[in-house]
């Protein structure tokens, strides 16, 4: 996998300049030749792990703090990476490229980590959920996907049960999407329609939280392989105005 852990904290000044003793930083080697910087956090109290994907206008850099967050109140491992081209990952990004550099990922995770195809959860957000979708529908044996937009070609493939999150007025991937992938998954989790939801701020929301945790709570408790759906949930909130987001987030996290 060509996976190091970074002892010089200063290569990434992006990051903190001492992680903590349970954040690891490293460099994966992808199929097509490229070389990305994945980071992994560890939970004691975990028994799966979640492979986030993040957006277009994103880097780890600005997920960390976010991913820590996430690491702790959903008692998850979570592992995140940047795309070629992205951050400090070399080349320049494409279609292909994201799927080869979530597979560099989720190998990290099963050879370095011993992560079990069963135990992991897929997290997709906005392009991430290319790539998502893409490995999910190899992985017959993945715990769930978590996916917040369109993927409407390969949702069919996924066997694993399947949480859609959408904003109602997401000003980039209409809200019909999100409604006809669910229509179209194999293993329908309760979906959440956030009302005034955007395309990026979802997780300012209180209940994306809340329905999140009950996702991966739900799957932690369920057999690996289950029919049957659950009833849509439309939710009409209005998220944190006067702190910015990472502090906003955190303050919703609190409340839980």
């Amino acid at each position: 996998m060509g996976a190091v852990t970074s002892t010089v904290s200063t290569k990434f000044s992006f990051f903190p300049p001492t992680p903590p003793e349970n954040v690891d930083i490293l460099r994966l080697n992808t199929k097509r030749g490229h070389n990305i910087v994945d980071l992994y956090v560890r939970n004691a109290n975990a028994r799966l792990t979640l492979l986030y994907s993040h957006g277009n206008a994103a880097y780890l850099g600005q997920m960390y703090e976010l991913f820590v967050e996430l690491s702790a109140h959903l008692r998850v491992n979570l592992m995140g990476y940047d795309y070629v081209g992205y951050g400090q990952s070399s080349g320049k990004p494409d279609e292909y490229n994201t799927y080869s550099d979530i597979e560099a990922a989720y190998e990290c995770l099963e050879q370095d980590y011993g992560a079990k195809q069963e135990d992991i959860v897929l997290y997709g957000q906005s392009i991430g959920s290319g790539p998502t979708l893409d490995l999910a529908s190899q992985l017959p044996h993945l715990r769930a996907v978590f996916d917040k937009y369109k993927n409407i070609h390969k949702i069919g493939h996924v066997s694993c049960p399947v949480l859609i999150m959408h904003g109602t007025t997401d000003e980039v991937v209409n809200c019909s999407h999100g409604k006809q992938l669910w229509e179209l998954s194999k293993e329908k989790y309760e979906p959440l329609w956030l009302k005034g939801g955007g395309h990026c701020n979802l997780e300012l929301y209180l209940e994306y939280i809340r329905h999140l945790r009950k996702f991966i709570s739900s799957v932690e408790k369920s057999p690996l392989n289950r029919n049957g759906s659950r009833r849509s949930t439309d939710r009409k909130e209005h998220p944190w105005k006067s702190m910015d987001h990472l502090e906003q987030i955190k303050m919703i996290m609190s409340k839980l």
